[in-house]
């Protein structure tokens, strides 16, 4: 029996996948390259490249292969880009869902492990944030993987799908050895765009807001290692084959590290000058976003082992010196 991983030649994706063929794991994927890349993909995982919202494509996978189980990454998840352009956002995420799971409905397939994010609860009304805290999203991203969330619960009931649904804080980092990592055409992640100016990229990172109410004014953010996000899942698709029922998982450290001490480690890591610039708040910054991850450690067993934030900028600086420019090197 196989994983299916939609959109494995993604940032999370990609690590996902290299866990799973680790452990010995029966590995397909499908991706568009949309986002993703084909220098990352995992020789060892059989790879389809197709569109999600192609339920053709679709068959030809789950007609040619043994699916146990459906660990899902497909979507666009640029928070600005999704107020500009809404319709994509409806379009890629919430209609790719329902043709994957109509999908594993006509296939049989009765599991599914769901890439979600922090973004659903929009404006946190408390910190740390719990999983049964009110889910508000402030922008077309968030909103788009909450409605996943809700088509995945009523298929659940309907038709018989388990589900696990992973709400990611901030994603980090890369494997030790540089060999995949975290490429986007357009960068929108702290950490990548600080590792900027050390490579030479750009002149300088700006600070949006520093009068905050936090220690030092500026945003405090939950950083996981993409490793850590991984095992994760593999945790998930475990949990279901033991007939764990549908669930919610907050997935962070349950510390935060404000944009400043980000700063200041990403030049202890580097051993480099990073120049810096403040501008004013952006709308819809929250001042804390961090998680209780407590449920996802005490039921799946979740223990993430890089806590420390220089080592997950560490393991990103490797990634970024070895590929300046990405999949493209």
């Amino acid at each position: 029996m196989a994983i299916l991983v939609c959109g494995g030649a993604g940032y999370i994706g990609s690590h996902a996948v290299h866990q799973l063929v680790e452990r010995g794991e029966d590995v397909v994927i499908i991706d568009n390259l949309q986002t993703g890349h084909r220098g990352a993909l995992n020789p060892a995982a059989k790879f389809y490249e197709g569109d999600i919202r192609d339920p053709k494509a679709l068959d030809k996978v789950f007609m040619e292969n043994r699916i146990e189980a459906v660990v899902h990454f497909a979507a666009n998840s640029l928070v600005g880009e999704s107020v500009e352009k809404p319709l994509l956002y409806f379009n890629n995420n919430v209609y790719g869902m329902q043709v994957l799971l109509e999908a594993m409905v006509r296939h049989h397939v009765g599991a599914i492990v769901f890439s979600s994010t922090a973004a659903v609860y929009g404006e946190p009304k408390r910190i740390p944030i719990l999983e049964d805290d009110e889910t508000n999203p402030t922008n077309p991203y968030g909103e788009t993987k909450r409605t996943m969330e809700k088509m995945m619960k009523w298929v659940s009931r309907a038709n018989g799908i388990r589900y696990v649904s992973l709400r990611y804080f901030n994603a980090a980092g890369a494997l030790e050895d540089g060999s995949i990592g975290e490429a986007h055409t357009t960068e929108t992640h702290l950490i990548p765009l600080i590792l900027q100016v050390p490579l030479g990229k750009r002149d300088h990172i700006t600070v949006f807001g520093t009068d905050y109410a936090t220690p030092d004014g500026t945003c405090l953010r939950d950083y996981i290692h993409v490793i850590d996000l991984a095992d994760a899942h593999l945790l998930a698709i475990d949990y279901l084959r033991k007939g764990g029922e549908s669930d919610v998982f907050n997935l962070g450290n349950g510390h935060g590290f404000s944009v400043r001490e980000m700063i200041e480690t990403a030049k202890n890591v580097t051993g480099k000058a990073i120049k810096v610039e403040y501008g004013g708040r952006r709308a819809g910054d929250p001042a804390q976003l961090i998680a209780s991850s407590e449920k996802a450690r005490k039921v799946l067993g979740w223990n993430p082992h890089y806590a420390d934030v220089a080592k997950i900028i560490g393991t990103a600086w490797t990634w970024h010196k070895k590929h300046p420019n990405g999949y493209a090197d």
